[in-house]
């Protein structure tokens, strides 16, 4: 495919949508590779998708693969589904909880989203959902964003204790953060000082250059 040769010399963008929560969704060909983009930042594949199979490295490849549940909240394209499905292989059960319908489709047109077999996609807000659902997982993934800005729920006590409980015992949570400035310097410390001895922490600063991974293991 010639785009995709061209990509290597300069991105090729391929589809452009307008969305009313995302504002703009980009996949473009760059260095051979689809990925979606907003206005500012990568959503899927890409950067993002190297940085949370960082954090699932992190946790163990081994260990995710005996995992029964997972619960990721953003979804975007679903690259990191991907990473879960075609590398680890994990063949257990994957919610993904995504905002944008159009963020969805998108993904569903160009990454086959929807030919996943264990995979239950589930149009909703993150924190609603996390509020109605009776379910517990065995690994959280926390990858909300709307471009670079984060929603301010995500670091308030009351979403953080209710994740904690969806949580089983020797259960993950794999939080990614954007640090741009001291402010979410100190955002992810106080967010950091949250977790009792009943977790185990984990901070990974500058992945990616401005990206700050949490992993947060629960010991009872």
């Amino acid at each position: 495919m010639l785009r995709k040769l061209f990509s290597y010399f300069i991105p090729i963008n391929i589809y452009k949508k307008k969305s009313s929560i995302s504002e703009t969704i980009e996949v473009t060909w760059n260095n051979g590779e689809l990925v979606i983009d907003s206005k500012n930042t990568n959503y899927s594949y890409g950067s993002l998708q190297r940085i949370l199979r960082k954090g699932l490295k992190y946790i163990g490849f081994e260990r995710i693969r005996n995992f029964n549940n997972i619960l990721l909240l953003g979804v975007a394209g679903g690259s990191v589904i991907k990473t879960l499905v075609d590398e680890i292989k994990f063949k257990g059960n994957i919610t993904g909880v995504e905002i944008d319908p159009a963020m969805i489709e998108v993904a569903n047109t160009y990454f086959k989203l929807n030919e996943i077999p264990n995979l239950n996609i589930v149009i909703d807000d993150a924190f609603e959902f996390v509020l109605k659902t009776k379910e517990t997982y065995d690994l959280i993934i926390i990858d909300v964003f709307q471009d670079t800005t984060m929603p301010n729920f995500l670091f308030e006590d009351f979403f953080i204790n209710r994740v904690n409980f969806l949580l089983r015992k020797d259960g993950f949570i794999l939080f990614n953060t954007m640090v741009i400035n001291d402010g979410n310097r100190e955002r992810n410390l106080n967010y950091k000082s949250r977790f009792n001895g009943n977790y185990s922490l984990r901070m990974y600063p500058k992945v990616e250059t401005h990206n700050e991974l949490f992993t947060i293991k629960k010991l009872h």
